[in-house]
């Protein structure tokens, strides 16, 4: 085989390896992305069925309904235009409540209903990390300090 053909046979080798790199970071990817939609969009059915997604917006006022079992959770979500009923099973978190904001990833059933495998409470728009507070409150003292 010539020099050529050799470089040629290795350009494509590689060419192939790259190919199909992409095509596995591609394809594991596509498996974990998870897409957002809000009640209405899930009512006006733009929301994939048998595929996992997001639901977000407000847990209803007097939705919240346990089951006999302790563990079955009853809800419904809503953008105060639409409502989608959501069943979890498993502990919900501690900002979970009744009229706040939450987002919840499931699927939605033949039956118009949601099944969520997992449930997040949104902080309000006023919270802010420890951290971040700190921060904050020193940058104040710092500004308090210079004036005087």
């Amino acid at each position: 085989m010539k020099p050529r053909s050799k470089r040629l046979v290795l350009v494509a080798g590689a060419v192939a390896l790259l190919v199909g790199a992409v095509a596995l970071v591609l394809s594991a990817f596509q498996q974990n992305l998870v897409f957002f939609h809000t009640p209405t969009e899930v009512a006006e059915g733009k929301a994939p069925t048998g595929r996992t997604f997001r639901i977000g917006g407000l847990v209803e006022q007097g939705s919240v309904k346990r089951s006999e079992d302790g563990v079955t959770v009853q809800f419904a979500i809503t953008d105060t235009a639409k409502v989608i009923p959501v069943t979890y099973k498993g502990a919900l978190p501690d900002l979970f409540k009744e009229g706040k904001g939450a987002v919840v990833q499931g699927v939605m059933g033949p039956d118009g209903k949601f099944t969520a495998s997992e449930v997040l409470a949104k902080h309000d728009e006023n919270y802010m990390p420890p951290e971040a507070q700190h921060a904050v409150d020193q940058a104040h003292k710092t500004a308090q300090t210079v004036k005087q």
